[in-house]
């Protein structure tokens, strides 16, 4: 008996369509392994119908009030709370994530976020006017851009989608967002609630690969490019936004350096940064996966977090008892698997370093010590449930090592001395610097990093404001 798989399909101008030359692709359930659905294969014919639509529905959405646009998107936030169970069953099946946690520490966020943008919709002004020549007032406008091409990532699907629609649409933008092709059911979803809330082309979704995502961010319509993904695909962004000198938000990988001092709360730590580091199997760019430990309390550190690995299990989005579940996919398993089969003769697995079950993508919560600053697994992104230790002799090491990498997303400091917490806050050259704790995130402050990591803010005011422009206008009193 053949089960007859699930048919996604695009959301251009208020229609759900196929790909105009009728091509698909597979999509996989990494827990199992299995196929259970098709998505389409958007080409460029998709690609021009989605920007059309957007192009033609930001005038209208462009000129509506502040007021309409929050009312818009608290509306989107209270169906997406009435529908939280199809949106966690939608997202568990796109990444294997588990179904209590997902719910539980996903979708509230995520409606949160939501509800903070809608409110920040209301806060789209400039400066106030004021004369700074004789005779001349000068007023601030802050605008929307126009179209956003938006691309999201396969590690958080539904947040990260809603991380980019919602400031976008706040600030009066229109959106066409492409989903990873290895993870477009929820955000197919989305689209289904939205479509009973935003006017026709406001919010357009259109599946496919890299080279779908290649087209938008090329394509002539939108003003701005958004991407969460690697480094390399935010260069590639960059480079083709330039073309045609695009404004371009790059959210791309991350290496946490978490700096444990020999006064730090120890079993405190080492259960944070287990479930930070391990959370969502690792797949995550501020997740704590690299540790520098002061060398007075290194052994004992080590056999602690060894021993938390142990105690964390990775299973079945049904397992009530998991942390986390599988990597998203063959070729991230593969890569995953591959740091620790090059690992250096010095470096030494603590815990784990194995696939789990022979059936998904899962792999084992892992320890490894004994690395150097220059080795492979500590200046590249592993991206999977891998913490590393280092050892550092004092805070000027931990800062050399912390900062030697080319990623500066997020960090944290664990100590009990304020005056080196503020030290170490204002030399950390990272977008965050969490002290005593790691990953928790708020709507209102800003998410984004430097160097490798790109640059644009995603949350907060910040977030919002990136997708605004600004126009000086000046008028003469004698007129």
């Amino acid at each position: 008996m053949t089960t007859e798989l699930r048919r996604l399909r695009n959301y251009i101008g208020g229609e759900f369509k196929d790909a105009a030359d009728g091509r698909t692709t597979e999509v996989v359930n990494p827990a199992t392994g299995e196929v259970y659905a098709t998505a389409p294969l958007s080409g460029q014919a998709d690609v021009d119908a989605a920007m059309a639509a957007a192009a033609a529905a930001f005038p209208g959405w462009r000129d509506t009030t502040p007021a309409e646009r929050q009312k818009a998107l608290l509306k989107i936030a209270d169906a997406f709370e009435a529908r939280a169970d199809e949106l966690v069953a939608a997202e568990s099946e796109n990444t294997g994530k588990p179904l209590g946690l997902t719910a539980s520490e996903e979708l509230p966020p995520m409606v949160d976020q939501i509800r903070f943008f809608a409110g920040a919709a209301r806060l789209l002004e400039g400066r106030s006017a004021g004369e700074y020549m004789d005779g001349m007032t000068s007023i601030v406008r802050r605008e929307p851009v126009g179209v956003c091409a938006q691309v999201a990532p396969w590690n958080y699907p539904m947040m990260m989608a809603v991380w980019k629609f919602a400031p976008a649409i706040a600030a009066g933008n229109t959106v066409v967002l492409k989903p990873s092709d290895t993870t477009p059911a929820s955000t197919v979803l989305m689209a289904e609630i939205i479509d009973s809330v935003l006017p026709k082309g406001v919010f357009n979704v259109i599946c496919g690969d890299r080279e779908t995502g290649r087209a938008m961010v090329e394509h002539s319509t939108p003003a701005m490019a958004s991407i969460t993904g690697s480094v390399r695909a935010g260069m590639q962004v960059a480079e083709s936004a330039s073309k045609d000198v695009k404004r371009v938000h790059l959210e791309l990988g991350g290496k946490a350096p978490v700096v444990v001092f020999e006064d730090a709360d120890i079993p405190k730590a080492v259960e944070d940064i287990a479930v930070a580091g391990y959370f969502n199997a690792g797949q995550d760019c501020t997740a704590a996966t690299r540790v520098l430990v002061h060398e007075s309390i290194h052994d004992e550190f080590v056999a602690a977090l060894a021993k938390a690995a142990a105690d964390t299990k990775t299973g079945a989005p049904d397992d009530e008892e998991v942390l986390y579940g599988p990597l998203n996919n063959p070729n991230q398993l593969k890569q995953v698997a591959g740091f620790i089969e090059r690992l250096p003769a010095h470096a030494k697995v603590e815990a784990g370093g194995h696939q789990v079950g022979e059936k998904g993508y899962f792999y084992a919560p892992t320890v490894v010590s004994g690395l150097k600053q220059d080795d492979e697994i500590i200046q590249n992104e592993v991206f999977g449930p891998v913490i590393t230790v280092q050892s550092f002799t004092d805070e000027s090491q931990a800062l050399e090592y912390a900062n030697g990498v080319e990623f500066a997303l997020a960090s944290s400091v664990w100590t009990k001395n304020h005056g080196r917490a503020m030290r170490m806050s204002k030399n950390l050259d990272f977008g965050c610097v969490w002290i005593n704790t790691h990953i928790p995130l708020v709507a209102e402050m800003p998410h984004g990093g430097f160097k490798k990591s790109g640059y644009g803010k995603d949350l907060s005011a910040y977030g919002f404001e990136d997708y605004t422009r600004i126009k000086h206008v000046m008028t003469s009193l004698d007129g």
